[in-house]
C-alpha cells in the first residue's frame, strides 16, 4: 500500500530505534503496542526496506534504519531549534545562539564579540559552553551548537570556517624555576623535563602540530600528564610536575604561578577559528558574522 508518511512516524521510528524495545517504545509514547507496530510497518512499506530486526528476545536496527536514525534525529533536532527561534521572535528577540569555545577563545575575541552582539541586541540569549576541539565538531555537525572557536588542521565538508587568530607557541615553566633566556629559548635545554600536553581529545590535529616541534629538534618527549583545559595545564606546572606549550595568547587572563617563554622562532603556528555548519539557518548567523569580520578588521 502507498500511505502517506507524516511526522508522528517518524517520532515513534526515532522512540523505537532509541528504546529498541517496542513495549517500552509504546509506553512511552502512550500508544498501545500494536498501534505502534502498524505505524513501523507503514514506514517500513513507505521505504520498501527493514528498519529493524525482530525477534522474540531482540531488536535492532538494520543498515538502513542506522542511517534513517540519524537523519530523523536531525530532523527533530531543527524543528527544536525552529521552535527556539520562533518563541524568541515572539518576545521581541532576533533569535538565541549556542557558543562552544575553548580556552584561548575567552583572550583572543570572545569577550568583545559577546560585548558587541549585546550591543547590537540586547535581547539575544546565548549559551556558552567550553569544550575540545572534537566535541564542538561533531556538535556543529548537528547543528547542536551555532558557532565554535576550534582549533583544527581542517573543516570537513559542509562546515565554514574563518581563522581568528594564528599566533606562536610558548613554554610555559613554573614561576622563576628557569632563568629567562635573553635570546631565542633552545627546546634542547628541558629535554629531561616532564612535559604536560592538551591531549588528542582537544584536537588530533592541534596535538600532532605541537608534536612536530619535538621532532624538528630530535627528540621525544617524556609527556606525563594530558588533559583538554589550559587552567588544568597551569595548575600542574606550577606545583612542579612539569612544563608545557601552549598558545601564547593563553598567557593573558589566567593568574597563575608560571611563566611564558615564548618560542616565536619556531615555524609551527597554530589558528583559532570560527565554525559553522553552513546548512544552520539560525537568523542570528548572519549577525555574529557581521560582528566578527569587525572585530577582525580592527585588530
Amino acid at each position: 500500500m502507498n500511505y502517506q508518511i507524516e511526522l508522528r512516524h517518524l517520532l515513534y521510528f526515532k522512540v523505537v530505534a532509541e528504546e529498541l524495545h517496542f513495549r517500552r517504545a509504546a509506553e512511552s509514547l502512550f500508544i498501545a503496542q500494536p498501534g505502534l507496530s502498524r505505524q513501523i510497518k507503514q514506514l517500513e512499506d513507505y521505504y520498501k526496506t527493514n528498519l529493524f530486526i525482530r525477534d522474540k528476545r531482540n531488536v535492532e536496527l538494520t543498515e538502513a534504519g542506522v542511517y534513517l536514525k540519524k537523519e530523523v534525529d536531525l530532523i527533530f533536532n531543527q524543528l527544536s531549534n525552529v521552535k527556539d527561534h520562533i518563541e524568541k521572535i515572539s518576545k521581541g528577540k532576533i533569535t538565541s545562539l549556542k557558543l562552544g569555545f575553548i580556552g584561548s577563545a575567552v583572550q583572543a575575541i570572545l569577550p568583545q564579540l559577546l560585548v558587541e552582539l549585546k550591543q547590537k541586541q540586547p535581547l539575544i540569549d546565548i549559551t556558552l559552553n567550553e569544550l575540545s576541539n572534537e566535541v564542538q565538531m561533531e556538535m556543529i555537525h548537528k547543528q547542536e551548537l551555532d558557532f565554535g572557536f576550534v582549533r583544527i588542521e581542517s573543516t570537513p565538508l559542509g562546515i565554514q570556517s574563518v581563522p581568528i587568530l594564528t599566533e606562536h607557541f610558548s613554554l610555559v615553566v613554573p614561576k622563576n624555576r628557569f632563568p629567562k633566556a635573553k635570546g631565542k629559548v633552545n627546546l634542547m635545554d628541558f629535554t629531561e623535563e616532564p612535559f604536560i600536553l592538551f591531549s588528542k581529545e582537544y584536537s588530533n590535529s592541534y596535538y600532532e602540530l605541537v608534536m612536530s616541534i619535538f621532532d624538528d629538534h630530535g627528540f621525544e618527549p617524556n609527556v606525563t600528564l594530558k588533559t583538554v583545559n589550559a587552567l588544568s595545564i597551569f595548575n600542574l606546572v606550577s606545583q612542579g610536575l612539569g612544563v608545557a606549550i601552549v598558545p601564547t595568547s593563553l598567557k593573558k587572563g589566567y593568574h597563575t604561578h608560571v611563566d611564558f617563554l615564548e618560542l616565536n622562532h619556531l615555524p609551527q603556528r597554530t589558528t583559532l577559528s570560527l565554525v559553522w555548519n553552513k546548512k544552520n539557518r539560525n537568523p542570528g548567523i548572519p549577525l555574529m558574522l557581521e560582528i566578527v569580520n569587525g572585530l577582525k578588521g580592527k585588530s
